[in-house]
């Protein structure tokens, strides 16, 4: 997938949003302020939150992604773009999202859109 396709497959999902909170054409992906893609303009690459750390771990140790530069604890991996098929990627955004948005506390989780169109 390219960049200009994943940032369309990020505006699907209910109440995402996308800003560029460095300037330069960074694009972060949040839910109710809270991240859960990043895509830099240094490194051509996507970084994504797994739904557990050892997820992460795993990708990182099968050579699948690597640790991210500046998010070293989470869960969260960075991938090359064209690094996955189109399919695994959109599940692992999909995930990221979730993961992110199920973190939120009920009361905010309460006001946002619904999933039903993830």
């Amino acid at each position: 997938m390219t960049r200009d396709e994943i940032n369309a497959f990020c505006a699907t999902l209910p109440g995402s949003q996308v800003s560029d909170p460095w300037g330069g054409g960074h694009d972060v992906w949040k839910i109710a302020d809270k991240a859960f893609v990043f895509m830099g303009v240094i490194s051509d690459g996507i970084t994504l939150k797994c739904d557990h750390p050892e997820t992460a771990d795993l990708l990182i140790e099968l050579g699948r992604g690597e640790r991210p530069k500046y998010l070293t604890r989470g869960g969260w991996v960075h991938f090359a773009i064209g690094a996955l098929d189109a399919a695994e990627l959109r599940e692992r955004i999909t995930t990221s999202y979730q993961t992110v948005r199920q973190s939120l506390p009920k009361r905010v989780q309460s006001s946002l859109p619904p999933l039903d169109s993830t």
